[in-house]
């Protein structure tokens, strides 16, 4: 038995998959999608995201950026430390918040910490 579904604008199309009716915005974004890509969300309250936070490739997969680095923490091993920050997204399927290598993540996104240094450096 399959459990009662509540979004708006959801259609069954075919065993697996299901046809939601999106805004005109998003009229480049295939409608049908398969059910392991849908999640349940339980909410007090209607969860919106405006749609000038999210950001959309050429190929119409979600650009997760992140937002800024919220902590900072050394994991102990047995023979080595390794820096880890806490980053928050602008946009997860999962978590907002995740924790990172450092070294890594500073890689791919040098100027969170450019604008970081910058700031701490105005506040002293």
């Amino acid at each position: 038995m399959t459990a009662p579904l509540t979004f708006l604008g959801l259609a069954k199309s075919g065993d697996v998959a299901y046809r939601l009716k999106l805004l005109q915005q998003l009229s480049r974004v295939h409608s049908t999608f398969h059910v392991s890509n849908l999640k349940k969300c339980l909410s007090d309250k209607p969860l919106a995201i405006p749609l000038d936070e999210i950001h959309i490739d050429n190929k119409l997969h979600f650009v997760e950026e992140p937002v800024e680095i919220i902590d900072r923490e050394v994991k102990r091993l047995k023979q080595s430390r390794i820096p880890i920050i806490k980053v928050r997204w602008n946009f997860r399927r999962g978590p907002e918040f995740t924790w990172e290598r450092e070294d890594q993540f500073k890689k791919k996104y040098l100027h969170l910490f450019i604008n970081r240094a910058s700031s701490s450096n105005a506040t002293s």
